[in-house]
């Protein structure tokens, strides 16, 4: 059975276009669930992306997420440990999911039948440069 490759480009309801920074970042709320506050998304970023990001970029990439539409934020309740503040808590929206899941599409119909192809190009470059 063929897949629905429809392209969303002309769509006026298509999934936004995420930047890269932004796809690592709703991932990592993703993930984080609960939470998924500021130090620990930077954290999850730099163990599982290998991103080093500090943590107002982070902070104005969720933001922009926000003015999208997809992610939602609250304050949590001050703890002892934080000095008595509170820590901003991150949570996708379902529109966000339907934009990971569009992202991660594209990037599988972009990798469809590369793989011998990039082959030939590492083994190509072994010859130097």
């Amino acid at each position: 059975m063929p897949t629905d490759r429809t392209s969303d480009a002309g769509s006026s309801d298509a999934a936004p276009h995420l930047g890269e920074l932004e796809e690592l970042v709703l991932l990592a709320v993703l993930r984080l669930g609960a939470d998924a506050y500021g130090a620990a998304l930077r954290k999850e970023l730099r163990e599982r992306a290998g991103r080093s990001v500090s943590v107002s970029t982070i902070y104005v990439t969720l933001v922009r997420l926000e003015e999208k539409g997809l992610v939602r934020s609250e304050m949590g309740a001050p703890t002892a440990v934080r000095g008595g503040r509170a820590k901003r808590i991150f949570a996708l929206t379902p529109a966000a999911v339907t934009a990971l899941e569009a992202m991660r599409g594209r990037r599988e119909r972009m990798w469809e039948g590369l793989d011998d192809a990039a082959e030939a190009v590492r083994r190509a470059g072994k010859g130097g440069r």
